[in-house]
């Protein structure tokens, strides 16, 4: 990790997600929900058109504390998530990580995960994630 684990450091990891991705998601999980997958049926609902899964979003949470930010090493022992908006394909989101607390005696940090619109500059999730770290924290 290039950014120093301390209180308030943070970082940002721009992603989207396509349809196809979607549709690959609904079959590893079995969650064929036409909300996601049927545009006829998703326009029929409040939101007019299909919404990814919101685990589907919450993915980049574990790529990026797993691999990027704190990075290799890194173990979850809890997450908690707040869906406040839908997310759609093909549309730009930006996660943000921002250290809140860290506990050296165990290794141990609380880190937001946040994710944002980067059209409507909306948050559409919200979550703290608790990890463990040997290397880092």
């Amino acid at each position: 990790m290039d950014i120093e684990p301390v209180i308030n450091a943070s970082f940002d990891h721009f992603f989207s997600f396509t349809q196809e991705q979607v549709i690959q998601f609904a079959a590893l999980t079995g969650d064929n929900n036409p909300i996601h997958l049927d545009a006829d049926y998703a326009a029929t609902t409040n939101f007019k058109r299909p919404i990814i899964h919101g685990m589907l979003g919450t993915t980049v949470f574990t790529k990026v504390l797993g691999t990027q930010f704190p990075g290799f090493g890194s173990i979850y022992l809890k997450q908690t998530v707040e869906y406040l908006r839908p997310m759609y394909v093909d549309t730009e989101y930006k996660a943000v990580f921002t250290i809140k607390s860290i506990q050296p005696e165990k290794h141990i940090a609380e880190i937001a995960t946040d994710i944002y619109d980067v059209n409507t500059k909306k948050i559409v999730t919200r979550g703290v994630a608790t990890m463990i770290n040997d290397q880092k924290f």
